[in-house]
């Protein structure tokens, strides 16, 4: 089962490339993307056996993510196939300085997109860190020509930033991947099995110096392409860039791969009776990511930026979470949940605002509720849901991590964080609302008719926020509870 829910979006994805019709383009990418959801569902049923000697494992962080990604995957391709149809072929005016482009190809698209879900998928179901390494860079090179969609001097200034920014990144990681297995290596220089249950088992064993050091690197690595401050300066841009369903995937999927590379250093920290170390570190990385995402949202003048720079804060605060350790951790892997829905939300709103006012502005965007009644309406909406307003989701995790920095006695932690939290609220709230209100600008029509696959993907997300803020599934609990007992955390619930 975990060969087949590899090798479904890989041979999709390439097979892609070849098909000319754009209907059994568009039939392939969702028929593949309802496959692989099928297959996940499957495993929550009956959990896979291990493949490849062990190089694939499923344990519960990595199901709890693969959920995530192929339910946000599924839902961002219905949103895709209208999105192709209205902007595939169509020539788009820069207005800010009159030029005119064409898009990129929809087959590299498409391809690119599932060859991105396989990549993800990759890095969810393998525990050897060797591997996980070549996923987390399969992912990059998957999803940079999403960025690069339109062929713009902007997106294509994004996509080499990305690339560049996080194959720095990336390389320290495997620096990181290098320390660890020195300290791993037995007596006589025989190397150690880079499984990360062989490593756990023989923890004891393990030389502390060299560990420290491997993990720092792996944070400083993952944590790039996580987007922890300061660390994050490609996330802006290429979200921002890229079209809204590869933003959608890139803030809602792309950045909890990272976060499992960094998990997965900390469960071998915890192992070798290191966790403090790691979990100081995550706590001063996720501070940092939040008060750069506070002075940064504060005056933000494009909107599709300042869901990026909210996307800054949410990894800190995940980051924050597992660094406090106990409930936090599972109030941080129920947020990864909660951010995932949201923001793909909004990003897909996003979209709708861009297509209908052809300009990024927050202040040229004026009466979204009245020129786009649903897409407004969503947009107003997925504010409270983002900031962690009741009762939706977020709040609910964001408060069980806040419990768990007042269990832990880290009172100037949990001063720190709900300043940060309030500031983030102030400043998008004063720009997303004054976006929704007021009257269209010139040339924009009012009560503009939404096609579905524009806007029922964004309600099934904001529906998903709204029922994890009044009612947690037993399955996804008892998940959650048991990821955080691998990582590290108590076996906590709400």
């Amino acid at each position: 089962m975990l060969l087949l829910v590899l090798l479904l979006p890989t041979v999709a994805g390439l097979a892609a490339f070849l098909v000319r019709a754009d209907r059994t383009r568009r039939t392939l990418l969702v028929g593949t993307a309802l496959g692989h959801l099928a297959l996940v569902a499957a495993m929550w049923a009956r959990p896979p056996a291990p493949a490849w000697n062990r190089w694939l494992d499923l344990d519960a962080v990595g199901l709890l993510f693969l959920s995530v990604t192929s339910l946000l995957f599924t839902v961002a391709s219905f949103y895709a196939v209208g999105y192709l149809k209205r902007e595939g072929h169509q020539a788009h005016r820069d207005f800010e300085e009159g030029r005119v482009f064409s898009d990129a190809p929809e087959a590299r698209f498409v391809g690119c997109l599932l060859l991105f879900l396989a990549s993800m998928t990759l890095v969810t179901v393998t525990q050897h860190l060797g591997l996980l390494w070549v996923a987390v860079e399969a992912t990059t090179l998957a999803s940079a020509p999403l960025i690069s969609f339109h062929r713009h001097h902007r997106s294509l200034e994004a996509t080499w930033k990305y690339l560049l920014i996080c194959s720095v990144g990336i390389a320290l990681a495997l620096l990181g991947t290098f320390f660890v297995a020195v300290a791993a290596a037995r007596p006589g220089g025989e190397s150690a099995s880079m499984l990360l249950a062989d490593l756990m088992a023989e923890a004891d064993l393990l030389q502390p110096g060299w560990l420290r050091a491997g993990f720092i690197l792996l944070l400083v690595g993952y944590g790039t392409k996580m987007g922890l401050a300061p660390l994050h300066t490609w996330l802006p841009d290429a979200h921002a860039e890229a079209p809204s369903v590869a933003s959608a995937l890139l803030s809602g999927a792309l950045l909890n791969c990272a976060f499992v590379g960094i998990l997965r250093g900390q469960q071998l920290l915890g192992s070798a009776g290191l966790a403090a170390f790691g979990r100081d570190l995550l706590v001063v990385l996720g501070l940092v990511s939040m008060t750069f995402a506070a002075v940064f949202v504060i005056r933000q003048a494009d909107f599709k930026r300042l869901l990026a720079y909210s996307s800054v804060e949410h990894m800190g605060i995940m980051a924050l979470g597992v660094g406090l350790g106990g409930a936090a951790t599972f109030g941080a892997l129920l947020h990864a949940v909660n951010h995932s829905v949201v923001k793909g939300m909004l990003f897909m709103v996003s979209g709708n605002l861009l297509a209908a006012y052809r300009t990024k502005s927050t202040l040229a965007v004026r009466g979204a509720v009245r020129a786009l009644p649903v897409s407004g309406v969503l947009w107003l909406v997925g504010l409270f849901a983002i900031t962690g307003s009741p009762p939706f989701g977020t709040f609910l995790s964001e408060l069980t991590i806040l419990k768990g920095a007042l269990d832990a006695g880290r009172w100037w932690v949990a001063a720190g964080y709900l300043a940060l939290l309030g500031a983030v609220f102030a400043g998008m709230g004063r720009i997303m609302v004054r976006m929704a209100q007021g009257e269209p600008g010139e040339g924009v029509a009012v009560g503009q008719h939404e096609a579905w696959s524009a806007v029922l993907p964004a309600v099934v997300l904001l529906g998903l926020a709204l029922l994890l803020g009044l009612w947690i599934p037993r399955g996804l609990a008892e998940l959650l509870g048991a990821a955080g007992q691998v990582v590290g955390g108590a076996a906590w619930r709400v």
